[in-house]
C-alpha cells in the first residue's frame, strides 16, 4: 500500500483496520513501530451530525485524558490534511469477542469505571464495542469521540445493550451483514 506522510513523518500503510463515522483507521508503521493512522472522511451520517472532525479528534482527546479515561496516546496531528497518528493497542475489540461468542463479562468492571470516569467529567463515550479493545486483560478505549453526557446515550441506557449476545446485537451483525 502507499506511504503517508503526517507532519514530516513518513507512514507505511499495512492495512484497513475499520472505518467509522468520522474516518478510515488503518495499521501503519514506522520506524519499526506500529500506529493507528485515522484519515477524516466527510461521507455522510445519518444519524449523527459532525463540526469540525479534525479539531473534534483534538479537543476529545484532551478531554478524555482530563476524565482519566485509558485511551491510545495521540502521536501526530496534520489539521490541514485531516490525519491523526495515535498509538497503536494490539488485541481483539469486544465485538471480535463477542462474534466468536466469547463473554466479556470479565472486562465489565473495568468498562464500569470508565464510565464513572466519563460521567464525573460530564461525558458520554461511544460504548459500542468496536471502540473497545482487550490488550493483556486491560481493556482500551481506542476511540477519541466523546460528548457532552446524556443519559439516554450512557452505558446503562444504551451501551450494555451491544456488550453481549443481545436483540440488539443480533440485529446489528444481521443488518450489517455479520450474520
Amino acid at each position: 500500500m502507499e506511504d503517508i506522510k503526517v507532519c514530516d513523518r513518513t507512514y507505511k500503510i499495512i492495512r484497513l483496520l475499520g472505518h467509522g463515522k468520522g474516518g478510515y483507521s488503518y495499521l501503519a508503521q514506522a520506524d519499526d513501530h506500529f500506529y493507528v493512522l485515522k484519515q477524516i472522511h466527510h461521507e455522510p451520517c445519518d444519524y449523527y451530525s459532525f463540526g469540525n472532525k479534525i479539531e473534534a479528534e483534538r479537543n476529545d482527546y484532551e478531554r478524555l485524558k482530563k476524565a482519566g479515561i485509558r485511551i491510545p496516546e495521540l502521536i501526530a496531528i496534520d489539521i490541514k490534511k485531516e490525519r491523526i497518528v495515535k498509538e497503536y493497542i494490539e488485541g481483539e475489540t469486544v465485538f471480535e469477542l463477542l462474534r466468536k461468542g466469547i463473554s466479556v463479562e470479565s472486562y465489565l468492571e473495568q468498562l464500569k469505571e470508565m464510565t464513572d470516569k466519563a460521567k464525573a467529567a460530564g461525558l458520554n463515550i461511544d460504548y459500542f464495542p468496536t471502540n473497545f479493545i482487550v490488550n493483556n486483560d486491560t481493556l482500551w478505549y481506542i476511540d477519541y469521540e466523546c460528548n457532552d453526557y446524556m443519559e439516554e446515550w450512557d452505558l446503562e441506557h444504551w451501551g450494555i445493550k451491544y456488550w453481549s449476545d443481545t436483540e440488539e446485537f443480533r440485529k446489528y451483525l444481521k443488518e450489517n451483514g455479520y450474520a
